[in-house]
C-alpha cells in the first residue's frame, strides 16, 4: 500500500543543509532530479537504527544515504554501525566517510539495506545494475531482514525494461556466445543485446569481479519475470542478472509532490 507523506508547499523550497531538510524563503518549488534522490535517501536513513548491520548500496542515489549515515555517526546520533558496500567505489565512499566496515563472511544477516534502483514496476520488482555492480547487490540485498529501495518518481515504471537495458553479468569467457544465446531466449520480445563497453566503446566494461556485462533492450514486456529469471541463469556463462523479484520490501519515491512510501 503507498502511504503518501505530506507533500512540499509550494510556496517553499526546500533546502538540504547539514543534514537537515527545512524550508527557506519563499520561491517557487523547483526540485532537481539529485535533489529529489536526497530527499528519498534522508527518508530511508530515518529507519536506521544504531547497533544495525547496514548493506551500503552503489549508485548517485545510495551515495546520498551514505553519506547521512556517516553524518549521523559523527554526530553521536548512530552508534556501533557495521556497513556491509555493495561495490568497491561505496566501500572507497565509506572508508573515506569513516563508516566501520566487514563483510558477508562475518555477517552473514544483514539488517538493512539501502539502495537505488534503475527501475520500479508497480509490484516493487526491480532493474538494477545499470551502474555495474549488480552481483554484489544481489548477494548483499537477498541477505537482508529490510531492504529499502529508494527512487525518484522518473524510475516507476509499466514492465521491467521499459525504460533501458536490463544487465547481465556473464563471464568473459566466449561472452559473444553467451550474448548471442541471452538475445535468442527474448527474441519475442525484440531483444537486442550489446555487450557494454567504457571510454565510447573504446574498452570493456569489467565489473568488480572481473566479468563482462550484456545489456538487454526489449521492445515488448518480456511476461513472466520468474521464468525469464529461470531461464536466464540456466544459461552456462551467466553469473546473475539484474532483475531483483520479490526483494524490495520498501521502496520510497520521491516526486515534485512530495514523499511516498510503498509496502511490499
Amino acid at each position: 500500500m503507498a502511504i503518501p507523506c505530506p507533500p512540499f508547499i509550494g510556496s517553499e523550497k526546500l533546502s538540504i543543509e547539514s543534514g537537515a531538510m527545512s524550508p527557506s524563503s519563499p520561491s517557487p518549488l523547483i526540485l532537481t532530479q539529485d535533489e529529489l534522490k536526497k530527499i528519498a535517501a534522508y527518508k530511508a536513513v530515518e529507519f536506521v537504527q544504531s547497533g544495525m548491520v547496514l548493506g551500503l548500496g552503489t549508485g548517485s542515489t545510495a551515495k546520498h544515504a551514505v553519506d547521512r549515515i556517516a553524518d549521523l555517526l559523527h554526530q553521536g546520533k548512530l552508534k556501533n554501525i557495521v556497513g556491509i558496500p555493495t561495490s568497491t567505489k561505496t566501500h572507497k565512499q565509506a572508508v573515506s566517510l569513516g563508516i566501520p566496515l566487514s563483510d558477508l563472511n562475518s555477517h552473514p544477516v544483514v539488517d538493512l539495506a539501502i539502495d537505488g534502483a534503475d527501475e520500479v514496476d508497480s509490484n516493487l520488482n526491480l532493474v538494477k545494475g545499470r551502474g555495474g555492480s549488480l552481483l554484489r547487490e544481489k548477494m548483499i540485498e537477498s541477505a537482508c531482514k529490510k531492504f529499502i529501495v529508494i527512487v525518484d518518481e522518473s524510475k516507476l515504471v509499466a514492465h521491467v525494461g521499459a525504460s533501458g537495458a536490463m544487465p547481465v553479468e556473464v563471464v568473459p569467457f566466449c561472452w559473444k556466445f553467451t550474448q548471442d544465446r541471452l538475445q535468442n531466449l527474448f527474441d519475442y520480445a525484440g531483444c537486442v543485446a550489446k555487450l557494454r563497453t567504457d571510454n565510447g566503446g573504446e574498452k570493456i566494461f569489467v565489473t568488480d569481479n572481473g566479468n563482462y556485462i550484456v545489456d538487454l533492450f526489449f521492445k515488448k514486456d518480456i511476461g513472466d519475470l520468474k521464468v525469464a529469471s529461470d531461464a536466464i541463469l540456466r544459461l552456462a556463462g551467466v553469473v546473475e542478472h539484474g532483475m531483483f523479484l520479490d526483494m524490495a520490501t520498501t521502496v520510497i519515491v520521491a516526486g515534485e509532490l512530495g514523499i511516498t512510501i510503498k509496502d511490499k
